[in-house]
C-alpha cells in the first residue's frame, strides 16, 4: 500500500494555513510509522511549478520530505497504465494529471490518493478495488473499494 499525494495535497504542504495542511501532514506520519511509501506523479509537479518563489518552495519542501517520498516519473509502462485508466473511466484527457494519481497507486498493488477532487479520482479509481480515496478540506472522509 502506497500514499499517492494530488497537487492539492502537496500545496496543502507548501501554503502556510492550509486547510487540508494538519490532514496530510497526519497522512505523511502514519505512512512513516507503517512503514509505506509516499508517492507524486512528477506530472503533479509541473501543476504545481509556477514561478521561482514557488518553485523554490516546492524543491525545499521535496528535499526536506526525501525519505520515503518517491517521485515517480511517467515511463511508457505508466502511460499504458494512465490510458488504461482514463478508458476504463471513459474519461478525457481534461483528467490526465489525476489519472496519473490514480496509476501510480494502482502500479503500486493499492493505496490511497489523498486530493481535493475526490469526485474525479473516485470515478477514475472505479475499477480498481484496492484504491481508497481521501478527500481533503471539508469532506474529509475515505472511501474504500469494494
Amino acid at each position: 500500500m502506497i500514499v499517492v499525494l494530488d497537487a492539492e495535497a502537496v500545496n496543502a504542504l507548501l501554503t502556510p494555513r492550509h486547510p487540508a495542511e494538519r490532514t496530510v501532514r497526519r497522512a505523511l506520519e502514519a505512512a512513516r510509522q507503517l512503514r509505506r511509501d509516499v508517492s507524486i506523479a512528477t506530472v503533479t509537479l509541473a501543476e504545481l511549478y509556477r514561478g521561482a518563489g514557488r518553485s523554490q518552495a516546492l524543491d525545499a519542501l521535496l528535499a526536506r520530505e526525501s525519505v520515503g517520498l518517491l517521485l515517480r516519473d511517467t515511463d511508457r509502462s505508466l502511460a499504458r497504465l494512465i490510458g488504461a485508466v482514463l478508458t476504463q473511466a471513459r474519461a478525457s484527457s481534461d483528467l490526465l494529471a489525476d489519472a496519473h494519481a490514480v496509476a501510480v497507486a494502482v502500479e503500486a498493488g493499492g493505496g490511497v490518493v489523498l486530493t481535493a477532487d475526490p469526485d474525479d479520482i473516485r470515478r477514475l479509481a472505479e475499477p480498481y478495488r484496492t484504491i481508497a480515496v481521501e478527500a481533503l478540506g471539508g469532506a474529509g472522509r475515505t472511501r474504500q473499494r469494494r
